[in-house]
């Protein structure tokens, strides 16, 4: 069961990591003006620095659920 619990929370920072990386390429916009204008300050500011640490994020927990994975199997 804790293995279980283990992978659920890798999979929830992996969606994390993506949510992260698609604000800050701008896919992700709000429909609120005032929170339309903020997010875009804050990506102007921020976002290459997003980028990298989000890609870093996917990659990490994408190499953790692959072997989460195989080691569920070989078990």
């Amino acid at each position: 069961m804790l293995d279980y619990t283990g992978l659920i929370f890798e999979i929830v920072f992996l969606a994390i990591g993506v949510y992260v990386y698609l604000f800050a390429r701008g896919v992700i916009s709000f429909k609120d003006p005032a929170a339309r204008a903020r997010s875009e300050e804050f990506r102007k500011e921020n976002g290459r620095i997003l980028r990298i640490l989000a890609l870093a994020l996917i990659a990490v927990m994408g190499m953790n659920i692959a072997i989460h994975l195989y080691s569920l199997v070989k078990s």
